[in-house]
C-alpha cells in the first residue's frame, strides 16, 4: 500500500473515535461529561426523596388522626348539648316540685273535696312526667351508704339499730339527675 492509503486509513479510523463520542471518565477531577460517581448522587436524593416521602406520609397520618379526634370530641359534645340544652329551667323548676311535694302531702292529710284532691295530683303527676321526659330522674337515697358524691350531710344522729350506722336515714331535701348526672345533691341525714 502506498503512503497515501495508510495516511488515509489512519484518519479513518481516527475520524470513526471521534464519531463514537466516547468521553467517559474514571477520574471525577477530569473534564468529561459522564462520571462513574453520578449513579451515587442518583442514589443519594432518591435516598433524599424517600425520607421527605416518608416524612410526609406520618405529618399526614398525624394530622388525620388528630381531625379524626376533633371529629369524635364535637360530636360528643353536640351529644352533651342537646342531653343538656333545657338544664338551667329544669334547676328551677326543682323548687316548684319540691313545693308539690310538700302540698300533695298536706292535701292527703286534710279532708276536704276528694275531687280536688285528684285533679291536684293529676297536675303534679304531669309536671314530673314531664319532667322525667326531659331526662329527671330523683335520687333513691333512703336506707343507702352514704355517698358524699351523691349526698350531703346536713347532721348526724344515733342509728336506731348498728345496721343502719353509716345510712342514710332521712332525706331532708330530694336530690336529682339529668341523664345520669347530678344537678342536685340530696341533703341527708346519716345514722352514726
Amino acid at each position: 500500500m502506498s503512503k497515501k492509503n495508510t495516511d488515509n486509513q489512519d484518519q479513518n479510523t481516527g475520524n470513526s473515535f471521534k464519531n463514537m463520542n466516547m468521553d467517559m471518565n474514571a477520574d471525577e477531577n477530569l473534564a468529561g461529561t459522564t462520571h462513574l460517581n453520578e449513579q451515587v448522587a442518583e442514589e443519594a436524593e432518591l435516598e433524599k426523596m424517600s425520607s421527605e416521602l416518608e416524612e410526609q406520609k406520618e405529618k399526614y397520618l398525624r394530622l388525620y388522626a388528630e381531625f379524626d379526634n376533633f371529629k369524635r370530641r364535637s360530636a360528643r359534645e353536640r351529644i352533651e348539648i342537646t342531653q343538656t340544652a333545657g338544664k338551667e329551667v329544669i334547676i328551677s323548676l326543682l323548687d316548684v316540685l319540691d313545693d308539690c311535694d310538700r302540698a300533695e302531702k298536706q292535701l292527703e292529710g286534710s279532708q276536704g273535696n276528694e275531687d280536688s284532691l285528684k285533679g291536684v295530683q293529676l297536675v303534679f303527676n304531669k309536671l314530673r312526667n314531664t319532667l322525667a321526659a326531659k331526662g329527671l330522674k330523683p335520687m333513691d337515697c333512703v336506707g343507702k351508704d352514704f355517698d358524699p358524691d351523691k349526698h350531703e350531710a346536713i347532721t348526724q344522729i344515733p342509728a336506731p339499730s348498728a345496721d343502719l350506722k353509716g345510712k342514710v336515714l332521712e332525706e331532708l331535701v330530694k336530690g336529682y339527675l339529668l341523664n345520669d348526672k347530678i344537678i342536685r345533691f340530696a341533703k341527708v341525714v346519716v345514722g352514726f
